[in-house]
């Protein structure tokens, strides 16, 4: 894809990738778990683990001042994709430290574990680091630049936000999420202690919603591809002809955005499953393009922000 545009909403992407790699190791090891969820039987965990990824084997995993120290490398790489130090050899890193953590022990962690691996590794692929970052001020003498790069890494972003949500659809297989079961897979879902964070009971006085929002979602997630379709046209602008141009008349975008995060913001005020919200609105940055995130960061005054080219 030879199409170029303003770096900024990569480096956004690449804030919100690392606020989630450490908010997601913090909360272990602020909440005393990390023992017991990443330590052997032997050493105070409570089961006997078996870990896949290279690095950790390399490193002998079974040790637990190694992955104390495996865990804090995830932390203070996600520290420096927050300031922007370092590009893609951070973004490897933090990779690295949080796959391997994580595949210790694949009970620990959940969907959101692989979404944050996804996401790092389109980082070292794309970089993220060309503007609002530690690197920028550096190399520039300010926080931010102007210089384009490829919009093929934003591309790859969307297309894994787009085949998350529709291989999530296909796979909503129960009739609870179809017409046959009464669309009521939401309102039994909360009814699950391992899943809310409160009793939610007071559901059966509104059951209707939880059937609107049960077919919403589902309809949601099996029309997703269609978002790709929908910003290429919107990317075209005035170029825009015939359905494409029509279509452009309409936010299917802004529908579409306020939907999602609507739906993942409902998620993590009612359902316990960890940083799964974060992550997936992370993606939602890709959405806009670069140059619609610089006009947004335009209105940040930071010492020595100015922009150069």
């Amino acid at each position: 894809m030879q199409q170029r545009e303003a770096p900024d909403a990569l480096a956004v992407f690449r804030v919100c990738v690392g606020a989630c790699v450490v908010g997601s190791l913090l909360s272990v090891i602020l909440s005393g778990l990390v023992p017991v969820i990443w330590f052997g039987s032997e050493d105070g965990g409570y089961q006997d683990l078996r870990a896949n990824s290279w690095l950790v084997l390399l490193m002998d995993w079974t040790s637990p001042a190694q992955v104390q120290r495996l865990v804090w490398a995830g932390v203070f790489g996600g520290c420096f994709m927050v300031v922007g130090l370092g590009g893609r050899f951070t973004a490897l890193w933090t990779l690295l430290a949080f796959q391997g953590v994580s595949d210790i022990n694949p009970q620990s962690g959940g969907s959101y574990d692989y979404l944050i691996d996804n996401a790092l590794w389109l980082l070292v692929l794309g970089g993220g680091s060309q503007t609002l970052s530690l690197d920028c001020r550096i190399r520039r003498g300010c926080w931010r630049s102007s210089e384009s790069i490829s919009a093929w890494p934003r591309w790859l972003v969307l297309y894994q936000l787009v085949l998350v949500y529709f291989s999530t659809g296909l796979h909503k297989l129960s009739d609870h999420w179809t017409p046959a079961g009464g669309f009521s897979a939401l309102y039994y879902t909360l009814q699950q202690p391992s899943w809310h964070r409160a009793d939610m009971s007071w559901l059966a006085h509104v059951y209707p919603l939880t059937q609107t929002m049960t077919a919403g979602t589902w309809i949601f997630e099996l029309t997703a591809p269609v978002l790709l379709l929908v910003l290429y046209w919107r990317g075209q602008g005035d170029r825009a002809t015939g359905l494409a141009r029509r279509v452009n008349r309409w936010n299917l975008r802004g529908v579409w955005v306020a939907f999602g995060v609507s739906l993942h913001l409902g998620i993590l005020v009612a359902m316990e499953v960890g940083p799964f919200s974060w992550i997936s609105l992370s993606y939602y940055v890709a959405l806009f393009r670069g140059e619609e995130w610089a006009k947004c960061l335009d209105r940040v005054r930071l010492p020595g922000s100015r922009l150069v080219p």
